[in-house]
């Protein structure tokens, strides 16, 4: 069995990033370790804040974990402490890769369970949020992008939780394919197909219509 731990749990709050003259004007990237056990419902954390749920949020992202050692790698390159909550995670994790993490595959937390769904696509308010010109195109190049979580069982969680992997499905298609397939290298989305029952059912049909685009012939 795979195992990794939980270093902390972050929470957005009802400080949000002010985002001057953007809609909507505020952000709930800048999330903040907290302390003691954190209940997990089948959208999120408790205390957690998602503004604009066309992008962040809903079943299939309702919680996003990043790696403390992809975050070390980004502390070296910029040459700047990246506490947890920096990249806008809820779980900052220590001894898993998330760019390997299959879709589908089962995380138990505490007494919650968790389903790996997606990769996290940067976005502007990211680079606003760390003031790092060109953020968005070094992280897509680095391509570690942590991973986003299903609440499968409700129940809580606590910084220095073991994270176990119960269960991973055999189809092979992880978090880092799923990145470059909807990034760089979109002509690889078909690899995809195994494992499209396990993506956000949000973007379940529009990456199924965009593998049928791809396949169809010229």
């Amino acid at each position: 069995m795979i195992r990794g731990r939980l270093d902390a749990v972050c929470v957005s709050g009802s400080d949000l990033l002010p985002l001057p003259g953007r809609r909507p004007n505020r952000s709930g990237i800048d999330k903040r370790p907290v302390a003691g056990r954190v209940a997990v419902s089948e959208l999120g954390l408790d205390g957690d804040v998602q503004v604009n749920r066309k992008y962040h949020g809903g079943e299939g992202q309702a919680v996003y974990a990043y790696a403390q050692e992809d975050a070390d790698w980004w502390a070296a390159e910029l040459g700047r402490e990246l506490p947890p909550g920096r990249f806008g995670e809820n779980l900052r994790t220590t001894g898993l890769d998330l760019t390997g993490a299959v879709l589908g595959e089962r995380w138990r937390i505490g007494t919650t369970l968790f389903e790996v769904t997606a990769c996290r696509i940067p976005c502007a308010n990211f680079e606003r949020f760390w003031d790092v010109p060109q953020l968005v195109k070094r992280f897509t190049a680095r391509g570690a992008s942590g991973a986003y979580l299903r609440v499968l069982e409700t129940g809580d969680v606590g910084a220095g939780d073991a994270v176990e992997v119960v269960s991973r499905p055999g189809h092979g298609v992880t978090v880092g394919l799923l990145f470059r397939a909807t990034t760089t290298q979109r002509r690889r989305l078909p690899e995809i197909t195994p494992a499209l029952q396990h993506l956000p059912l949000k973007d379940r049909s529009k990456v199924a219509a965009r593998i049928e685009r791809l396949a169809a012939p010229a």
